[in-house]
């Protein structure tokens, strides 16, 4: 059982959790009184980590994924040293805080990622420990052992009820990920009641069906126990494991094991008599007891012990090989290596050309050997998304004796391999890249069709509010994929997407709009860069006669202008309808209109232009503006003015071959002649 100093230790963590709650009154005291010493007795016997470096390489990496129990996060890095204060806990949930009503990634130092929407924190953890298994297996050779971590979670009843939670623990098993551990804070209660009327499947049976370890702690409280169950978990090298605590939420107070004591401040009265209970004194608040403080100040000198050995092997590991150590160390920093985008293609002029999946594949595959941090997979659509990394092998656990590799080619398999399949978990795919992307050393990508973005738009989000550099290719990006029919086809995905602020969202033109796509998108540093691409063939225009394709670095640009003075039309348009404006532009030159045609593959890179320019590119006193785009029309109001027109898809698609599809959605040169004209008084 704890011992004394064991248990002032979890008691400081409760009750500054409890006074941030009731100084902000705001905020779930609920969670910090259970979980209180399952969470110290990992951060004092098991993690590996230096609070006074928090972005050191080889640290553990902790997940809250109950990001809602933030106050025993902030508790927790503030009494082990980490650079927050006892007066930024005194701020929680106030502005210009460092301690924000969930844990945000960037803001707050030692935060590894942003959760809160539940579920999210189990898959970005998936996608750590996938990182991790990758760069060690990549990189550390015998002797030189230079990436050996683990993952941490404290996972919640809610976390485990999210989809997303189950798709990535199903691959997570199946990658058998050993360095991987969730500790469930399993106290029966979620916000509004127990968890008898909504969760009553056997959880360790459906972890353990997916591969994992199951341990189980009965008592919440017993220190030994949860140290004996942490020792297991280390030991099983090959499973991820879920340990399921028993705990009371809100222990100790009056509304112990109640939803009561889920997300309300305890109040002046009740906060009293929890502290009574517990035998903390009443006063003052926010009460650090020295010998409890320096207990958990030890992680200072361990942490820095730690990394003192580590910078030892990785200085060895360095005289023994050190063009991999020049690799890892730039991985690690975020470098892009000298010459990275040297042999991307420049493809000619062809009047049949390709689809801009079909380039993407060549980019990609141009730049994984000179950019060894690209590294992703697709949701099961590989053949069509065109983004496997040919000849760099599957992550994936090496085939056993008798297992079963029917359709794979399990020869390839290895968790130094670049290619991962993430199976049909879309959301999984999004929530394990932006872990692959907190983690450090990796550019991941993810892939799947555009309209399947709907699967992943929560972790979409979150990696344009954390300002992580993950790459998302999303094919077959209009009603023009054909006879799958609206199911598949995407119409409103573009708007929505381009409404997430931080989100770079591009749709290349052709095939060298596609090639300046990727090195903006490999080259971004804050935000995560979406890639809209066709499934089906595009010309590759010709270069000689329009302007370049580095365009698309401005978002916008003059692809062909006026042949005499000054435009009094401007066509505007993004990816596959670039080549329709082209087109009638012809026509309406034929006829004598000065027309200029703008190919505008990104709203956002655009915008960020100065005004200068986009006054230069959409010359304010030109008012007749069409735009074409085979999505809904909002938000091209914008750069069409009120004086402007649009045709867009503002209904959903239908079944049928894309050509007849286009044509009867009005897509046609003569349609955008007509439209056109229109604007002219023609």
């Amino acid at each position: 059982m704890s011992t004394d100093l064991d248990q002032q230790c979890i008691n400081t963590l409760r009750f500054l959790s409890v006074d941030m709650v009731q100084k902000a009154n705001s905020g779930h005291p609920g969670l910090p009184l259970g979980a209180a010493p399952m969470a110290y007795t990992l951060w004092t016997k098991q993690l590996k980590h230096h609070p006074a470096n928090p972005h050191w390489p080889d640290r553990d990496r902790f997940v809250l994924s109950a990001g809602h129990g933030s106050a025993l996060l902030y508790s927790l890095l503030h009494v082990t040293g980490y650079a927050l204060s006892l007066d930024d806990l005194k701020q929680f949930r106030q502005w210009g805080s460092k301690a924000p009503g969930h844990p945000e990634y960037g803001h707050t130092p030692g935060v590894e990622v942003t959760t809160g929407p539940l579920g999210q924190g189990l898959a970005n953890a998936v996608g750590m420990a996938i990182g991790e298994a990758h760069l060690a297996a990549r990189y550390n050779r015998d002797g030189h052992q230079v990436i050996d971590h683990r993952t941490w979670a404290i996972v919640s009843d809610g976390d485990l009820m999210e989809g997303v939670a189950s798709e990535a623990a199903s691959l997570a098993g199946h990658l058998k990920l050993g360095k991987l551990v969730c500790l469930y804070d399993d106290n029966y209660v979620t916000l509004a009641a127990g968890t008898d009327i909504t969760f009553s499947e056997d959880r360790a049976k459906r972890f353990e069906a997916y591969g994992w370890q199951i341990i189980h702690v009965a008592d919440g409280n017993d220190v030994d126990a949860i140290s004996a169950a942490l020792d297991a978990a280390r030991a099983d090298t090959t499973r991820p494991s879920l340990i399921l605590v028993r705990t009371h939420i809100g222990f100790g107070s009056p509304e112990q094991d109640s939803f009561k004591a889920h997300g309300s401040p305890l109040g002046v009265e009740d906060t009293k008599k929890t502290k009574q209970k517990l035998g903390w004194p009443l006063e003052p608040d926010f009460l650090e007891p020295e010998p409890a403080l320096a207990h958990f100040r030890e992680a200072l000198e361990q942490g820095a012990k730690a990394e003192a050995e580590w910078n030892g092997r990785l200085d060895a590991y360095a005289k023994a090989y050190p063009d991999l150590a020049k690799e890892l160390q730039g991985r690690l920093r975020g470098e892009l290596p000298a010459g990275w985008d040297a042999d991307i293609p420049v493809f000619p002029a062809d009047a049949k050309g390709m689809a801009t999946r079909v380039a993407s594949g060549k980019v990609m595959n141009a730049l994984a050997p000179k950019l060894p941090a690209l590294f992703g997979g697709s949701a099961d659509l590989d053949s069509s998304t065109h983004t496997n990394l040919k000849g760099l092998g599957d992550f994936n656990p090496a085939a056993t004796p008798g297992q079963d590799t029917q359709g794979s080619d399990s020869a390839g398999w290895s968790y130094a391999g670049r290619n991962l399949h993430f199976g049909v978990r879309e959301h999984a795919m999004g929530a394990i890249c932006n872990g692959l992307a907190v983690h450090g050393g990796f550019l991941p990508y993810g892939s799947t069709f555009l309209i399947f973005s709907d699967y992943m738009r929560p972790a979409i989000r979150l990696a344009a509010l954390m300002g992580v550099h993950v790459v998302h290719v999303f094919t077959h990006d209009s009603i023009a994929l054909g006879e799958d029919g609206p199911t598949h086809q995407p119409v409103e995905q573009l708007a929505s997407l381009r409404a997430i602020p931080n989100l770079t969202v591009i749709r290349p033109a052709d095939a060298n709009e596609t090639a300046v796509a990727w090195k903006v998108a490999a080259a971004s540093e804050k935000h995560p860069v979406l890639l809209a691409l066709t499934r089906q063939d595009l010309p590759t225009l010709d270069r000689t006669r329009y302007a370049s394709a580095d365009g698309v670095r401005q978002g916008a640009y003059v692809l062909s202008d006026a042949k005499h003075g000054k435009p009094s039309l401007i066509l505007i348009a993004s990816g596959s309808e670039v080549a329709l404006i082209l087109a009638a532009a012809d026509q309406l030159q034929a006829d004598g209109v000065a027309v200029r045609c703008v190919s505008m593959p990104s709203w956002e890179l655009f915008d960020a232009q100065p005004q200068a320019y986009r006054d230069q590119v959409l010359p304010p006193n030109v008012s007749a503006r069409l735009a074409v785009e085979l999505g809904v029309s909002q938000g091209w109001e914008r750069y069409v003015g009120a004086k402007g027109d649009m045709l867009c898809v503002d209904r959903f698609g239908a079944s049928a071959p894309a050509e007849v599809l286009l044509r009867e959605y009005g897509f046609s040169v003569d349609n955008v002649v007509r439209r056109a004209s229109a604007l002219l008084g023609g």
